[in-house]
């Protein structure tokens, strides 16, 4: 049987709080990806460090799962 997948922070690879990281690892993809497309909708809609901030006290660490 297939592990679910969670979203968490991650601390490998990590260069802030590990939120892109994790969400990269949710998604199966590369973090540089989704950091370009964070930092890109941060220009463009102004609220992605605001979302940030959030997904970094809302998200679990990775050992606590």
């Amino acid at each position: 049987m297939e592990e679910k997948k969670r979203l968490c922070k991650v601390k490998k690879g990590k260069k802030i709080c590990g939120v892109c990281t994790g969400i990269a690892q949710y998604f199966n993809t590369d973090p540089t990806y989704i950091r370009l497309i964070w930092v890109f909708l941060s220009f463009v809609f102004g609220s992605g460090v605001l979302a940030y901030l959030v997904c970094a006290f809302i998200f679990p660490d990775e050992e606590d799962i």
